[in-house]
């Protein structure tokens, strides 16, 4: 199981060179995995039918319970054929539908193979915990799909309508499932059908909010709007997704659940209104259209909230007829949507109104129409005739309100068939005053997977008998009031048949009076939900501008007294309270009088601080008092710490320096006295509060400290840098997330700058033609030599000849040159020693920038490009890729980020030691690097030719015949 699901995401990520290479013959590739699942399914029928299963388990989260769980039972069985089958013949139908030069195709394919292998895990899955991941993987690879054609503004807003609504719902059905496993204490799905928790009030409110995500994975009203929308989305994914997996998703979950919470007082009273009102509102709707696709959508909405209904009721016919329309639903709906795909493809439109006399012109592709659409009106002798017998035998022989339900389904199955006549007479028939409908040749091929699914329809009524023993074994696992039902074509003449007959005459009335039901449906036609949902949104939107402007006022001091006085509430009221500093010991003033004389210096650079007029010597005042604290971890005997703080220090005034340029020299601001009346005391409580805090959190130690435990453990592997084993072993997966919020957070700040794209702009030195910025950010001194007398007698610099001579530093460039390799062997070295000796990734990293920012420093942007020819992020890039390599080669041993060691010896170096620490230190290492140089670019580099392009010094685009001559 698990490599059938495997096989679909990673042929998924070739979909891309598949199709460059092969065009839309790539599709037949792709349909393989789907295919080899429909076979391996099928091996699998007897064990299943027997009321067996086949199982595969994977502890994911051991100490929570949580494993990845998968089974194959009856219910997982039926949508496995329907999801892994259709999806392969839909696959096979677009290597007819799209041409080669379709735009994007190559991400359309992977999306859709990934979706189906994401559907084929979530039918599988055993495990609540396991099944939502795979629920929410479905939501984001039908946002894909249904957002394909982005340049389409519709596509766009209907991708994020079926996205919101699905993942909320999603949430909310999260927190009902773990609501679920703490009732029950597991979270099988299997185990909590076999022993369902006890009806309390926690398991009631638990039902409501899986219902919620159930319903609107399953477009059941009033979560239906998104369905209809989604068709702005390419035919194929209408067929699949709308028809045969992701929509039924909520009804699976509600068949899944239903026989250990039927019981449960709020589930039949939600299930059955909400299915019944769906399938009467939905099939209504689809009286008054005109799209064809937008008839079946509307259609497919109202077979799932019959679906829902039947699934949901709660007894053993009930149950069987359920899973019988669900197979029948698929083997009508795909098809009918694929035909839909082809009357469009032959005549270029979908609209019924200009249709006429395609049935001449397509008589197989109208003769699969009819099929299908018999079916879906459960005509006999097909498959749909047997489901929907089934169903109003269930009702009929149920409770008052299955027979209420019943009333119900059979109102909604005269509309069904009343919109199955208007869409095949809409599509195919020949309609007084409209000329012929030019059409063009719809190949064999085309035509196969629409025809293979509708005659298996037809084969399947007489044949319903055949998957009796299927799906009873999932019926039988509710209790059965009397002589159990048995799926067949044929049960003689009874109250079911003349219901069905009723139906039938109820929709043939409605199709004939089909002008006056439209005109009487649009008159007294309701607010559309979509309608609702784009003025919810809108209002959400003007709510968020509001609160926005009131809130996001620009001012720094507001934001942070903000933050401040919210962290002194939350505090205040804890310390006064719980009053934690009883038996608390007293504070010491210092360990060491060394570190009183580095704090009293540190707090006088913080203080004046406040006293300085310009901002640059604000900065460096602000520097120290980071140097400051470095200088603490030095005393306290923390090198890794001060280590750190120093490069990260050094780094930030100079990216402020960078800042600095673009702003005026002193700080202009006036605070008033009130101001300062009002922010003296908040920052006064703010520190006295954090230094109580940080006593009481020190002295509220009662266990040993686990520092001695740690450098024994560390020891015992040969290694003597605790912190640095800490960082990469012990809480590698805290370093992993850190470093991706580093990366995001680079990407933001320097995304702020590259209003464009980050490799717009060159760096080659032939684009200036005047001075560089640095030249031009300060005044010429007439007491200076000009031109060439004061230029160096050679170059130190890559990129020295593009300084003006008067502004070069002769001393800095031969620094710069002398110290730029030595600086990047002390980051190899730091790296490498990490184990041993103060270093790591992190400060290796910031090292190598800092190289990187000399280089910069000293010669300007045409120098770091020298120096750093390379985008940051590659470097960027390739770390996280690194680091989530090492952790997943982890998964060999059963963890993630479990580390390799090997020692061996060489003939020359001698003894070494190999780990895999090292490795996932070097991803740290090249994603530090990258984020600095990107920033160092952003801040910098770019900075520098905005300020070089307002001089007009550059070479306009075109190049310097463009622009005029070069320098």
């Amino acid at each position: 199981m698990i490599a059938l699901i495997a096989a679909h995401f990673a042929l998924a990520a070739c979909a891309g060179p598949l199709v460059h290479r092969l065009g839309r013959r790539a599709f037949v590739v792709l349909a393989l995995p789907p295919a080899a699942t429909t076979v391996w399914a099928f091996t699998r029928w007897n064990t299943v039918a027997s009321s067996g299963a086949d199982t595969w388990s994977w502890q994911w989260i051991p100490d929570y319970g949580v494993a990845l769980d998968l089974r194959l039972d009856a219910p997982a069985e039926l949508m496995v054929l329907l999801a892994a089958g259709v999806g392969a013949l839909v696959l096979l139908y677009c290597a007819s539908y799209f041409t080669d030069d379709t735009p994007r195709l190559g991400r359309f394919a992977g999306n859709l193979l990934a979706f189906a292998g994401a559907m084929l895990a979530l039918v599988l899955a055993d495990d609540l915990i396991t099944l939502y991941v795979f629920w929410e993987l479905t939501t984001v690879f039908s946002y894909l799909l249904i957002g394909h054609g982005s340049e389409d503004r519709q596509s766009r807003r209907s991708a994020l309508q079926a996205l919101v609504v699905t993942t909320f719902g999603g949430l909310a059905m999260l927190i009902g499932f773990l609501m679920i496993g703490q009732a029950t204490g597991t979270y099988r799905i299997s185990a909590i059908v076999a022993d369902p928790p006890e009806t309390t009030l926690a398991v009631s409110v638990a039902v409501v909010l899986v219902l919620c995500g159930a319903l609107s994975k399953s477009a059941i009203w009033p979560f239906s709007m998104w369905l209809p929308n989604a068709m702005a989305a390419p035919t194929p994914v209408s067929a699949y997704l709308h028809a045969a997996a992701m929509v039924k998703a909520g009804v699976y979950l509600v068949a899944r659940l239903a026989p250990a919470f039927a019981d449960v007082p709020v589930w039949k009273p939600l299930v059955l209104v909400l299915g019944g009102a769906t399938m009467l509102l939905g099939g209504w709707r689809a009286l008054r259209l005109n799209d064809l696709k937008l008839v079946l959508a509307y259609g497919t909405v109202s077979q799932l909230g019959f679906l829902t209904v039947l699934a949901g009721t709660g007894n053993r016919d009930a149950a069987l007829a359920a899973v019988a329309l669900i197979l029948g639903h698929a083997l009508f709906k795909a098809p009918l949507f694929l035909v839909t795909g082809i009357v469009d493809h032959a005549a270029g439109t979908r609209d019924l109104r200009r249709l006429s006399g395609v049935g001449r012109s397509l008589p197989y592709v109208a003769g699969v129409a009819v099929l299908a659409a018999a079916s879906m009106a459960a005509v006999p002798p097909l498959l749909g005739f047997a489901a929907k017998e089934a169903a109003f035998e269930a009702l009929l022989h149920g409770s008052p309100a299955d027979r209420w339900a019943l009333a119900v389904v059979v109102a909604g199955s005269a509309v069904t068939t009343a919109y199955t006549l208007r869409f095949v007479w809409g599509a195919f028939a020949r309609k007084p005053g409209v000329p012929d409908t030019p059409v063009h040749h719809v190949g064999a091929a085309f035509l196969a997977p629409p025809a293979l699914l509708a005659v298996l329809g037809l084969v399947l009524g007489p044949g319903v008998g055949w998957t009796d023993r299927l799906l009873g074994a999932y019926a039988d696992t509710f209790p059965a009031d009397g002589k159990p039902y048995h799926l067949a074509l044929w049960h003689g003449f009874g109250l079911a048949l003349l219901l069905s007959a009723l139906a039938w005459a109820g929709g043939v009335l409605l199709f004939l009076g089909r002008d006056r039901v439209t005109r009487i449906s649009r008159r007294i036609a309701w607010p559309t939900a979509d309608s609702v949902f784009g003025q919810l949104l809108l209002g959400q939107e003007r709510l968020a501008l509001q609160v926005t402007g009131f809130i996001q006022r620009g001012s720094l001091s507001v934001y942070l007294a903000t933050a401040l006085l919210v962290m002194l509430g939350g505090q205040l009221g804890v310390l006064l309270v719980d009053t934690p500093w009883d038996g608390a010991a007293p504070p010491r003033l210092w360990d060491n009088p060394l570190q009183g004389a580095v704090a009293v210096l540190t707090c006088a650079a913080a203080l004046l601080c406040l006293t300085v007029r310009r901002r640059m010597k604000a900065v460096v005042l602000a520097g120290l008092t980071g140097y400051g604290t470095a200088l603490l971890f030095v005393v306290q005997g923390a090198p890794d710490l001060a280590l750190t703080q120093f490069c990260v220090e050094t780094v930030a005034m100079i990216v402020f320096v960078l800042v600095l340029r673009r702003m005026p020299v002193h700080f202009h601001e006036t605070v008033s006295t009130w101001r300062r009346v009002t922010h003296i005391p908040v920052a006064l409580a703010a520190a006295a509060t954090v230094g109580v805090g940080m006593w009481v959190a020190a002295a509220a130690r009662t266990a040993e400290p686990a520092g001695a435990a740690m450098v024994r453990e560390v020891a015992d592997h040969g290694l003597k840098d605790v912190v640095a084993v800490i960082l990469v072993d012990l809480r590698a997966w805290d370093t992993m997330g850190e470093s991706a919020v580093l990366a995001a957070a680079a990407v933001g700040v320097t995304s702020l700058i590259y209003l464009h794209r980050r490799s717009d702009g060159s760096m080659i030195q032939e684009e200036l033609r005047g001075r560089t910025a640095w030249s031009l950010s300060a005044h010429h001194s007439s007491k200076l030599p000009q031109g060439d007398d004061a230029a160096p007698e050679r170059g130190w610099l890559a990129a020295g000849a593009t300084l003006a001579p008067e502004h070069r530093s002769v001393v800095f460039e031969v620094v710069a040159r002398l110290l730029f390799h030595p600086i990047l062997v002390l980051s190899v070295y730091l790296l490498f020693c990490a184990e041993s000796l103060p270093g790591g990734g992190f400060v290796a990293g910031l090292v190598a920038g800092v190289a990187l920012i000399t280089r910069y420093l000293a010669g300007g942007r045409f120098e770091l490009a020298e120096a750093a020819p390379l985008q940051p992020g590659l470097f960027t890039g390739l770390g996280l890729f690194v680091c989530t390599g090492v952790a997943l080669l982890g998964l060999s041993e059963g963890t993630v980020l479990h580390a390799f060691t090997h020692d061996g010896k060489l003939p020359v170096f001698g003894a070494y030691h190999l780990s895999t620490s090292v490795l996932f230190d070097f991803g740290v290492y090249l994603l530090v690097l990258g984020v600095v140089l990107d920033i160092v670019r952003a801040l910098g580099a770019k900075v520098d030719r905005q300020i070089e392009r307002a001089a007009g010094v550059l070479v306009p685009e075109g190049g310097p015949e463009a622009g005029g001559p070069s320098r």
